[in-house]
C-alpha cells in the first residue's frame, strides 16, 4: 500500500505539484459527493426508520416502566397508608383490651377484697357469738358448781341438812356476792 502512495504520488504530483489527495480534481468530488448522497438516502430509507423504530420502542419502553414505576409507588404508599392505618387500629384496640382487662382486673380485685372482708366479718361476728355462748354455758356451769360447794360448806360449816329453802337462799347471798359479769368480760364490752 505503501508502494501504491509513493507511485500516486510520484505520478500526480509532479504534474500539479502536489498529492491527488490534497487537490483532488472535480470528477472525484463528484463521486464522492454521489456516493456521500446515495449512502445518505439508503441511511435515511432503511438504516434511520428502524434505528428511530428501535429508539422510539426503547423510549416507550422507558415511559412505561417510569409509569410502572410510579403506580406501583402510588400503590405501595396506599398500602403502607392503610398498613399505618391498621396498625393504628391495632395499637388503639390493645390499648382499649388492656384497658378494659385493667378495669375487669381492678374490679375483680376490689370484689375480691370486699368479699373477703365481709366473710371476715362474717366469721369474726360467727366467732363472737361461739365465744358468748360458751361464756355463758361456763358461767352457768360455774353457778351450778358454786350453789352445790356453797351447799356442801354449809353442811360441813353447820353439820346439819339444810332444807330447800335454805338452799336457796344461800345460793342465792352466794350468787349475790360473785361478780360474774367481770368472768363474762361484759365490762370490757361496756
Amino acid at each position: 500500500m505503501t508502494d501504491l502512495l509513493i507511485i500516486a504520488t510520484e505520478a500526480g504530483g509532479e504534474e500539479e505539484g502536489g498529492s491527488f489527495l490534497v487537490s483532488p480534481d472535480i470528477g472525484l468530488m463528484i463521486w464522492t459527493l454521489l456516493v456521500f448522497g446515495i449512502s445518505m438516502y439508503l441511511l435515511y430509507k432503511l438504516a434511520f426508520p428502524r434505528i428511530t423504530e428501535a429508539l422510539d420502542r426503547r423510549q416507550r419502553a422507558i415511559e412505561d416502566s417510569i409509569d410502572t414505576a410510579e403506580h406501583i409507588r402510588a400503590e405501595a404508599e396506599k398500602i403502607l397508608a392503610e398498613y399505618r392505618e391498621r396498625l393504628a387500629e391495632a395499637r388503639g384496640q390493645a390499648d382499649e383490651i388492656v384497658a378494659r382487662a385493667r378495669k375487669t382486673g381492678e374490679a375483680a380485685e376490689s370484689e375480691i377484697v370486699a368479699d373477703a372482708r365481709a366473710k371476715r366479718e362474717e366469721m369474726m361476728e360467727q366467732t363472737r357469738r361461739d365465744i358468748e355462748a360458751e361464756t355463758r354455758r361456763a358461767i352457768q356451769e360455774i353457778r351450778a358448781e358454786v350453789a352445790d360447794l356453797t351447799v356442801l360448806a354449809t353442811e360441813k360449816v353447820t353439820r346439819k341438812t339444810l332444807t330447800g329453802e335454805d338452799h336457796r337462799r344461800l345460793v342465792d347471798e352466794a350468787l349475790a356476792e360473785l361478780d360474774f359479769a367481770s368472768l363474762s368480760g361484759e365490762e370490757r364490752s361496756r
